[in-house]
């Protein structure tokens, strides 16, 4: 919203860069009357029943109505008919429109809804223009009309010069000046975002480099729902908040000196701070004063690398994991010869515009004879959510175990399947060429395997029209293995490719120096094995970065997915051997937590248990709490 008010570079919005007239426009919107709802379990009755409570209630957006029937959406599939109904008779009783967003082209999935008023929009391949044809339901198409992609800044503009001009400014005429509602974060956590956007937008000086990035941290964790790295980022800000920082004398440097003392200091609860957690796990969620915040796992992926600015720079002579120089040695020393960064000329076409973060084929599977709800947990001071799996009788007396594997991205640095050069159009292909690496269009393969998720996790969810989606050479590989023994019934039918010679070795050395480094530092502990992985996440990050600005020596979005990918394929190969055994898988989560049901306390014989790469630890956990994430 902020992008296409604003005119502003949405993937450079995403790191908190403002100017001082974007500023001016966050502004107004703070004061906008917008509520947004994004549970991810939204019903159409659910929305029929609360969005009548909102003052002033003027508009209902739904994003999005999903073509595919998906379990864990309700409007999916063959749901959809009865959900535009009561989105329908909404609008009626409250005499607003419901607009329903649906990506299909499918016109038999469109008549399905039986829609007042159907908007299509259409990219003409070879066209810069969309074009929009307006359909009433009973008098057939009424207006039609051409619109200007505009998608670096997340909206349409008009097709004519001169009525090009910026969207009109949002404002609450009719209804009470209202706040968005806050996803994550404490009041002093976006006080002191706020607080600092002068220094980490460049505007102001005077603060170190890294207060500067751990401020800039802060403000990316907030922007994204990054419930985890606001977690990770409290013991550091707190320290800097007690290091007594010199400021500028200056009225952006005292606002930050006290939005950094209010950091550091506890609010009372009677200022409806987040307190303790309560003794009694029973409390209900709708009691709860503090925002609740949401992981962020169903976010805009693709615009959000997790980075700020400064990431990209070699790490200081001396420091605990230099990670980034030695990626960049790993890649240096390949006798390929790679070819590290993409032109930015070239990444409008070819195959990099097919690259996205779907293809992780990351698993987000509850067993279905599970029930899985979402409850309020409080970490670090701050009110999250987590799982809260109940189990059926039917799977016996029991606890669960939760896997939590050590390093899986930089484990899958072992032996990652990619092409170091440029990627070639070879198109369909009767059978998989081992010798080369890349990626694929795919038919989704049927999975009926019982206890276990599809092997291409949440990917299979998100196919296009043709039931088709693109993976990179991990999952061909695992998909290949799977029909070669009996698992699939049909081979793999690849409808289309882009391919280089393949190499397993290209991130092995930096895999290597990996391993060495956890194994001396996860015996030090505290802050020199909390830099070590937060510098060997940046390292991988920055295999594609996001911002245009960046100065990342990488851009490779295929190599960063396909280390992604052979992340995902390992935990799903492990867990699936373990339900070959007997064991019962009930969960199965990213890419590096698995859940099972257990009779005692004894964790699934196809797990390593241990601290190194390749093992895993292992918590049990009582029936009815909930699932702890990280360092709960």
């Amino acid at each position: 919203i902020i992008a296409a008010e604003a005119g502003g570079d949405y993937a450079r919005l995403k790191t908190g860069v403002l100017t001082e007239d974007e500023q001016q426009v966050v502004e107004r919107l703070r004061h906008a009357p917008l509520l947004i709802d994004d549970g991810s379990d939204l019903t159409a009755e659910a929305i029929a029943d609360t969005a009548p409570l909102a003052d002033h209630l003027a508009l209902v957006v739904v994003d999005r109505l999903q073509r595919a029937h998906n379990p864990r959406l309700p409007l999916s599939g063959e749901h959809l008919p009865k959900a535009s109904q009561i989105l329908r008779e909404l609008a009626r009783a409250q005499n607003v429109p419901v607009l329903a967003v649906l990506d299909t082209a499918d016109p038999a999935i469109v008549n399905l809804l039986d829609a007042d008023v159907i908007l299509t929009l259409n990219n003409t391949h070879g066209q810069q223009t969309t074009t929009v044809t307006v359909a009433e339901r009973d008098l057939g198409i009424i207006a039609t009309t051409s619109l200007l992609p505009d998608l670096a800044h997340a909206r349409f503009l008009d097709t004519t010069a001169n009525t090009v001009t910026a969207p009109p400014t949002v404002t609450g005429a009719n209804a009470p000046a209202e706040e968005l509602p806050v996803a994550v974060g404490t009041a002093a956590d976006r006080e002191l975002a706020d607080a600092a956007l002068p220094f980490t937008s460049g505007a102001v000086k005077g603060l170190p480099a890294e207060a500067t990035r751990l401020l800039a941290a802060l403000r990316s964790a907030l922007d994204g729902a990054h419930v985890k790295d606001l977690d990770d980022l409290h013991a550091p800000l707190t320290e800097l908040a007690a290091a007594g920082l010199q400021m500028p004398d200056s009225a952006e440097g005292r606002r930050l000196a006290a939005a950094l003392h209010a950091y550091n200091t506890p609010a009372p609860a009677s200022a409806g701070a987040p307190g303790p957690a309560p003794a009694a796990a029973s409390t209900p969620t709708g009691a709860v004063n503090a925002p609740v915040a949401e992981d962020g796992d169903e976010a805009e992926r693709d615009n959000d690398d997790g980075l700020v600015p400064g990431d990209e720079e070699d790490e200081p002579e001396g420091a605990v994991f230099p990670a980034l120089r030695i990626l960049k040695e790993s890649v240096a020393r390949s006798k390929m010869h790679p070819i590290p960064v993409i032109r930015m000329e070239e990444r409008g076409s070819g195959p990099w515009p097919l690259i996205s973060e779907d293809m992780d084929g990351e698993p987000g599977w509850v067993h279905p004879d599970v029930t899985s709800t979402r409850v309020a947990h409080v970490r670090n001071g701050k009110r999250v959510r987590r799982d809260q799996l109940e189990v059926p009788a039917t799977f016996g007396d029991g606890l669960m175990c939760l896997i939590d594997r050590n390093g899986s991205f930089p484990s899958a640095c072992s032996a990652v399947p990619l092409a170091p050069n440029k990627l070639l159009h070879t198109g369909p292909l009767d059978a998989f060429d081992r010798s080369q690496a890349g990626i694929y269009q795919i038919s989704i393969p049927e999975w009926t395997y019982p206890g276990m998720p599809h092997p291409l996790g949440r990917l299979a969810e998100r196919p296009d029209d043709q039931g088709r989606v693109w993976v990179t050479t991990p999952h061909i590989k695992m998909l290949e293995r799977l029909h070669r023994d009996g698992h699939l019934t049909d081979p793999v039918t690849i409808h289309d490719s882009w391919t280089g010679k393949a190499n397993e070795s290209l991130f092995k050395p930096f895999y290597q120096a990996t391993k060495e480094a956890r194994t001396e530092l996860i015996q030090a502990g505290g802050e020199p094995y909390k830099n070590y992985k937060t510098r060997l996440s940046i390292a991988l990050r920055l295999l594609w970065p996001k911002r245009p600005e960046s100065r990342s020596p990488f851009w490779r979005p295929d190599w960063r997915m396909s280390m992604v990918a052979e992340a995902s394929v390992r935990h799903w190969t492990i867990a699936f051997k373990a339900v070959q055994a007997g064991h019962a898988l009930i969960a199965l989560r990213n890419v590096d937590a698995a859940l099972f049901w257990v009779p005692d306390k004894t964790a699934p014989d196809t797990y390593r248990i241990g601290t190194g790469f390749g093992e895993v630890k292992a918590k049990f956990i009582q029936p009815g709490t909930f699932i702890p994430e990280g360092d709960d």
